[in-house]
């Protein structure tokens, strides 16, 4: 499966199997907190709540359910949950 539906704190995007999920949200507009893109932060950290990620080596620690996009490739559509408000850019583009 190449596209995916993302859908993170209640907004969908368009995205794909190939990429961090990190690259996507922000390419679709949004903006996460992070402070890497290797996984050895945590800053990114957040709940799946449906779905299935490839969740790639990290050094962070990740509890049950929680994905870290920096280093997460969606495997099917996904739902996942910051616990903050994410910033939006203007525009939106689809993946």
């Amino acid at each position: 499966m190449s596209r995916v539906a993302i859908r993170v704190n209640g907004i969908e995007v368009h995205g794909n199997s190939r990429e961090p999920l990190l690259n996507q949200l922000e390419n679709a507009g949004l903006q996460p907190e992070y402070q890497c893109r290797n996984g050895m932060c945590g800053a990114c950290r957040c709940k799946l709540k449906a779905g299935a990620v490839d969740q790639q080596d990290s050094m962070a620690f990740i509890g049950p359910n929680e994905v870290l996009p920096c280093c997460a490739i969606p495997k099917s559509n996904i739902d996942v949950e910051f616990e903050y408000q994410l910033q939006q850019h203007d525009q939106q583009a689809s993946l």
